[in-house]
């Protein structure tokens, strides 16, 4: 027995929801894109993850290796839980994403308002819940030794994500790799804008002087 469009179609959502949290589970921007192409297949849009490319490569948030590739310009390299927070906005204006918790107009105004004077100095995981609460969607695990993506969103796909990068990790190559840094990821970035995929990041301290070198500005 063959299962109905519409049970296939659940499932996937839900695998996209999966997937986008626990990137590390599933594979990389691959898998994500694969996924997503079935689901546009049952959908009967056939240009649907070209059009999401399309509009990437409009922001410049697009390279020959993916969206991976335009954020490593922007974030260090082993912070892999920023990828999926773009797979997840495009799964939101689709109506894919399932939000863990959906901001009021009031909650997501605060959030909104707040992303250049946050970023002024250096915080914490635990300095972004206390003030803004439970994220919306947690890309990564809740392990605090592990870098990961927080997003903060309303009901109304037209408000775009307001979305923390978090990394946890140690300095150079030759260190080992354990234990990281810190013992609470620190924030890198918050990112929120359709524009300039580079023009959309407002960066704290740390992730400035965490920032691919040659992409200084």
């Amino acid at each position: 027995m063959v299962r109905s469009a519409l049970e296939m179609h659940a499932y996937l959502i839900g695998q996209v929801n999966s997937m986008v949290r626990r990137l590390g589970m599933y594979g990389g921007e691959p898998a994500l894109w694969t996924l997503f192409d079935h689901l546009f297949y049952l959908e009967d849009d056939g240009q649907g993850i070209a059009d999401i490319y399309q509009s990437w490569r409009d922001r410049n948030a697009f390279t020959p290796t993916g969206a991976q590739g335009a954020l490593r310009r922007l974030l260090p390299h082993d912070l892999k839980s920023a990828l999926p927070s773009m797979y997840a906005e495009a799964a939101r204006n689709r109506g894919w994403l399932r939000l863990d918790r959906t901001l009021t107009q009031d909650e997501y105004a605060e959030v909104r308002t707040s992303i250049e004077p946050f970023a002024e100095r250096d915080r914490t995981w635990s300095d972004i819940v206390d003030a803004f609460g439970r994220p919306s969607v947690l890309f990564g695990g809740t392990n605090p030794l592990y870098e990961k993506t927080l997003a903060y969103a309303t009901a109304d796909s037209s408000d775009p994500m307001v979305i923390f990068h978090l990394w946890n990790g140690v300095d150079t190559d030759t260190q080992p790799r354990w234990p990281p840094k810190y013992a609470d990821p620190m924030l890198l970035a918050i990112r929120c804008g359709t524009g300039s995929l580079a023009d959309s990041f407002v960066f704290t301290p740390e992730g400035n002087r965490r920032r691919p070198a040659e992409h200084v500005a």
